[in-house]
């Protein structure tokens, strides 16, 4: 078996040597191991031993393989640059030109300038300009066909014959791209210019240039030539922020388009290559030197003889600082334009819409009234000193209709008429009604003598009293001390005032409140209430108060009646202001009793010439209460209020400080409720019911309990009876005061 054994050893050491005579390459690799196998036998060369343990070792190729010739080379070069730079391409843009999708003409959506309008639909109360352009298209029959002439003579002298793209403009840009220069692009025709504003956008890539040569041949052969040109002049920047020829011609020279003469027209065509290069009030050499290109351009093409080029003379351009900037609303307006707005968004409409569809939007803004509250605060505030601020709101208690508003001076700085504020006596109103809920009469007596609580004195001002008087009377005298002894005297006084507060349109939620409004820091409120210690808006109070005034039926406040796009389409409509029945303009909540909102009317009625001769102008019947708050413990008041109504309409007016100073008169008087405020209401609401017919409030719903058999009963002078039941004063339990933040950083103790 030894033998046998070494015998076979032998024979296979022999045949790997006979093997490796026959080698002719190496077989290291896989190709080596194929090519070694396909060879055939006679051809093969023996191959040495040392190449066993060299396998990677690289060989020359076999003798007799073929050598490609420099031509063979040459078109296989070709046929690899073809490939890459014609076959592929052309493919390319074959399935781009087969899967654009080109729009109709009247179909593209640009972006549009959208109105809102008073009331009326004529008086224009503000502008919405699109953050990308104030468009305003016109049809190119408004256009002069000099300033066409103009535009194809700056832009694309061959539009009217070529295919909608330039071969030689796409070279050079497809030059530039791959060459790394910054001023890829350009030499493209006016329809490629505008499927790159309208379609593409601004990147400078090769890719975005084919795309934009394949779609511009397609629309081409799909929109007539004068429909390119009209999207084309209504889409292009002109400088001075001004988007489409609309603007343009209203930015440079003041005026509408129809009436642009050759010489403007020529200075809009010459800006649009590059407008903040030929910026007139910086470039002007350069924009002139562009403009007689132009004209020189337009004899070339023979539309401008050459005797009326040389007469043409370089036109007045209106410098940018008379232009006025309709992309901010400065004014009063536009608090009343960032109000409509949220409400617009929060109606569905959405930025494209608004931005894109020429929106016709007619506010609730009564053109009148809006400027009798305007006229009413500067008549009354400008003499005063010049840290004064207010607020006025009016709205129409029978729909909710907001038909004045005023938040300050600066239409982008802070809104005082969205400022939570406390309002002072003006919240009396709310304990009225919360004591008629608990079946306590306005005709309850109550002691109006100061009062003690949790350590705090309630006095009145001016140590004012009535001894003990009817609630209405104490209402209209506002006795600090007789509702504070109301709310005592009440079941959970404090919660029960701001459930009617709530009720009458108080939102339980107010942006820069903390948690619900109304309550101690999220917990039940304090009997301070009564005294309007918490933070409310103006235009809520103006809110709450319509509630009263329309019997207790609450409508939300609402700032647009009507939404109507550029194509025809109404978007929005909350119908005729006294039409509450619809999808859109849901029907009123009866929020408090009829005759409990009735009989509190009726007891509002004497104070406007209680306080300081008020009445509304022709024995116009109003109700109104008004409002002061005190600054932190000082003798000086910071918050003065006036809030009242007549069936139509009602207005709320607060006057304070941005910081919440003390507040005075130039004569350096204090300013009550019953003083300034009051003047501004009288004023506004005059002006604004002015030649409108005189309404009466309704008479009140129901009877008093104390009300006696037979005969007339005034709600404010009752027959003289013992009271109805004893005035109840509860013991007082002991608490810290409280401190109520006013703005941000300032805090102030409040009693209870």
């Amino acid at each position: 078996m030894l033998v046998s054994s070494f015998g076979k050893r032998r024979k296979r050491g022999n045949l790997r040597r006979a093997r490796g005579k026959r080698a002719a390459v190496p077989y290291a690799s896989v190709a080596g191991w194929k090519e070694r196998k396909t060879t055939p036998s006679h051809t093969r060369s023996a191959r040495p031993e040392k190449s066993r343990r060299t396998p990677n070792k690289p060989v020359s190729a076999p003798a007799d393989r073929p050598q490609r010739t420099r031509g063979e080379r040459f078109r296989r070069l070709l046929l690899a640059l073809f490939i890459i730079f014609v076959a592929v391409p052309s493919v390319l843009c074959v399935l781009v030109y087969w899967s654009a999708e080109i729009p109709d003409p009247t179909s593209v959506q640009t972006n549009q300038i959208a109105t809102i309008l008073a009331t009326d639909g004529t008086t224009v109360i503000a502008k919405v300009v699109p953050p990308e352009g104030n468009r305003t298209p016109v049809p190119l029959s408004d256009v002069p066909k000099s300033m066409r002439d103009a535009v194809l003579s700056a832009e694309d002298r061959n539009f009217y014959s070529n295919p909608g793209y330039s071969t030689s403009g796409f070279l050079r840009a497809a030059r530039d791209n791959l060459l790394g220069r910054d001023d890829a692009g350009g030499g493209s025709t006016i329809t490629q210019q505008y499927v790159k504003n309208a379609f593409l956008g601004s990147e400078r890539t090769l890719n975005r240039k084919m795309r934009e040569l394949v779609i511009a041949a397609k629309m081409a052969r799909q929109w007539s030539k004068d429909d390119i040109l009209a999207a084309y002049l209504n889409t292009i920047y002109y400088g001075r922020g001004a988007y489409g020829v609309a603007a343009a011609a209203k930015a440079y020279f003041d005026k509408p388009v129809p009436r642009l003469t050759l010489a403007e027209g020529a200075v809009l065509a010459s800006v649009v290559r590059t407008p903040s290069i030929l910026d007139p009030e910086t470039h002007l050499t350069e924009l002139k030197a562009r403009w007689k290109y132009v004209l020189d351009g337009m004899v070339e093409m023979g539309v401008l003889a050459p005797g009326d080029r040389d007469a043409t003379v370089f036109p007045q351009i209106v410098p940018i600082s008379q232009i006025p900037d309709e992309n901010v609303a400065r004014g009063p307006e536009g608090l009343i334009r960032a109000q409509v707005l949220r409400e617009l968004r929060s109606s569905g409409i959405g930025e494209r819409e608004l931005n894109t569809g020429a929106l016709q939007i007619t506010s609730t803004i009564d053109a009148r009234a809006q400027q009798s509250a305007l006229g009413a605060v500067h008549d009354r505030l400008d003499p005063q000193p010049p840290e004064l601020r207010s607020a006025v709101v009016s709205i129409d208690p029978r729909s909710g209709a907001v038909r004045a508003y005023y938040g300050g001076n600066d239409g982008v700085g802070y809104d005082f008429a969205l400022a939570p504020l406390q309002t002072g006596s003006a919240f009396k109103v709310f304990a009225a009604i919360a004591a008629q809920q608990q079946s306590i009469p306005l005709s309850r007596v109550l002691d109006s003598s100061p009062v003690t609580d949790r350590g705090v004195k309630i006095t009145n001002v001016d140590g004012e009293s009535c001894g003990r008087c009817t609630m209405a009377e104490a209402l209209k005298r506002s006795l600090n001390t007789s509702f504070y002894r109301l709310t005592m005297m009440m079941f959970d006084g404090p919660k029960a005032i701001a459930d009617a507060a709530h009720q009458a349109g108080i939102p339980e939620e107010i942006p820069g409140v903390a948690g619900k409004s109304l309550t101690e820091d999220g917990g039940p409120p304090l009997n301070g209430i009564v005294l309007g210690q918490y933070l409310v808006r103006p235009i809520d109070m103006a809110s709450a108060y319509a509630t009263i005034a329309n019997s207790g039926v609450y409508h939300p406040p609402y700032f647009v009646q009507r939404v109507v796009a550029g194509d025809g389409r109404v978007l929005l409509d909350r119908g005729a202001p006294d039409q509450q029945v619809g999808k859109q303009q849901p029907p009123g909540q009866q929020r408090i009793p009829r005759t409990i909102a009735e009989n509190t009317t009726q007891a509002m009625t004497p104070i406007a010439a209680y306080s300081n001769g008020h009445n509304l102008a022709g024995g116009r019947p109003s109700a109104i209460k008004t409002g002061t708050t005190q600054l932190n413990d000082t003798q000086s008041n910071k918050d003065a209020w006036t809030i009242g109504f007549t069936p139509s309409l009602s207005t709320a007016v607060w006057i304070g400080t941005a910081q919440s100073e003390p507040i005075r008169t130039a004569r350096g008087g204090d300013i009550y409720g019953s003083g300034l405020p009051a003047d501004v209401w009288k004023q506004m609401m005059d002006g604004a019911l002015d030649d409108t017919p005189v309404e009466q409030f309704p008479s009140a719903g129901g009877q008093e309990p104390s009300k006696p058999s037979g005969g007339s009963y005034d709600i404010l002078n009752p027959p003289k009876a013992p009271p109805q039941g004893p005035v109840i004063e509860f013991p007082p339990a002991p608490q810290e005061p409280k401190q109520v933040e006013i703005f941000p950083g300032l805090s102030i103790p409040v009693p209870g």
